[in-house]
Order: structure tokens, then C-alpha cells, then sequence
């Protein structure tokens, strides 16, 4: 989906399609939801096809995650980072509802407005012409992913996710639940460990393929250090 975003003849259809790739990133339950946080410098770092993603954890209070993703067939670079933001909205409303507008920026006019479920069918309205079409169909973009498999085990970062956490979910899934703690406890005290290392000689902790800054005004920046993300050794399908 995200190569489409630059495939479309006019700034509104590309601008589209980025809407609909945002929505795509959100996940249904049924992809399970990893029962611990992110280590300071974790990775992931995955290809599929042209497109190379590179994700890293460059904060840890706050936690914040940088991405930085690059596809030189298609012309595409990707620079984005995320942090949770705790919001009470009280208990009203639809669950897994997506609504939005989509208007000229310089007068402000509604061209589009978008709505649906992010877990089913979105839709789009053309207000000109009251129009409707699918933008996103849940079903049909999920149903095809497979887990990504490793190509050069060799390569991969002793910070990538799948290392890090490896024996953790290991045993998450066999259900062994004292040694999925155990494993758990072993990677927060190594990371422990480190910090009184860095505190004890005076050294501050880097990101080591991001540059960081933080403003009240305009949050958080999060640049690459390189221009494009090489290629992966985990592969997705």
C-alpha cells in the first residue's frame, strides 16, 4: 500500500492513498500485543521487495520509536517517529470508528470526508458529487500476511526485536509463564546494568541511527543518519 502513495496523477489522489496506508496500520487484536516495552536502542529492521524499513527505540522515558523506510524504485522515503500520549475521553462513542475530512488546505473547502471501521471497510466521499468508494478493506489487506522470515540470520543486529525478546516469547507461547518472566527479568537487568555503566562514567546514551531533539513547541525530531536503509537480512512477505 505504501507504494501507492506515490503512484497517484494528482496531490489528491496520492494524498489518499496516504490515508489509507495510515489506516492500515492499525491491527486487529488478533496479532497479540507483546507484553513488554521496548529497550533503549531495540531495532527492527525489515525489507520487502524494494521498500526497507528501519525502526529504532530512541527514548525510553518517554518511550519514543523512530522509523525511517526508503524505497529508491518508487521514489520513497518515509521519516516518522511515536510516542503514547495518555488522553481521557470519558466512555461514550463507537469502538474502531474512522472519521475524517479531507479539504483544501488554502480555502479550507471539504473535498472528501472519510468513514468506517479500521478493522472492516473504510470509505470515501466525494462531497462535489456524493460519490463513495473503498479505500480500505481490512480483510482483504490482512489476509494475505504471513510472518517474515529470516534470510541471513548472520546479519541480523543483536538489537533487532525478534532477538532481544526471542527467548521471552518463546516461552510466552509455550506457555511457560515463570520462564517467559525469568527471560523477561534477564533483558530489563542487563539494561539496568548498562545504565549504571553510563552513569558511573558520565556518558550519555545515542540513538546510533537517528539523530534526536525535543522542543515543547514542535515535540519530538527524529532524523536518519543515512540517506537510505540498506537492504534487510529478516524478509517480509
Amino acid at each position: 500500500m505504501l507504494s501507492m502513495c506515490n503512484k497517484g496523477h494528482s496531490p489528491q489522489e496520492r494524498f489518499i492513498s496516504v490515508v489509507a496506508w495510515c489506516i492500515s496500520t492499525t491491527r486487529p487484536a488478533t496479532f497479540g500485543v507483546a507484553p513488554f516495552n521496548p529497550i533503549l536502542g531495540e531495532t527492527h529492521h525489515v525489507s520487502k521487495g524494494n521498500l526497507n524499513v528501519l525502526l529504532e527505540q530512541v527514548s525510553h522515558h518517554p518511550p519514543v520509536t523512530a522509523l525511517h523506510a526508503t524505497d529508491e524504485k518508487e521514489n520513497i522515503e518515509m521519516i516518522w517517529s511515536q510516542q503514547p500520549v495518555p488522553k481521557f475521553n470519558g466512555l461514550g462513542g463507537n469502538h474502531k470508528v474512522i472519521k475524517g475530512k479531507i479539504f483544501d488546505s488554502s480555502s479550507l473547502k471539504v473535498l472528501y470526508e472519510v468513514d468506517g471501521h479500521w478493522d472492516s471497510i473504510v470509505k470515501l466521499k466525494d462531497t462535489n458529487n456524493a460519490t463513495m468508494k473503498v479505500i480500505y478493506d481490512a480483510k482483504e489487506v490482512i489476509s494475505g500476511l504471513k510472518a517474515p522470515i529470516v534470510k541471513d540470520a548472520e546479519s541480523v543486529w543483536p538489537t533487532e526485536s525478534a532477538y532481544v525478546w526471542g527467548e521471552t516469547s518463546q516461552e510466552i507461547m509455550n506457555k511457560n509463564w515463570e520462564k517467559a518472566r525469568e527471560a523477561k527479568q534477564v533483558v530489563e537487568e542487563e539494561q539496568r546494568e548498562l545504565l549504571r555503566e553510563r552513569e558511573s562514567k558520565g556518558e550519555s546514551w545515542n540513538p546510533k541511527h537517528f539523530t534526536i531533539s525535543y522542543s515543547k513547541e514542535e515535540g519530538w525530531d527524529c532524523s536518519p543518519i543515512h540517506k537510505w536503509v540498506l537492504d534487510a537480512p529478516i524478509i517480509a512477505q
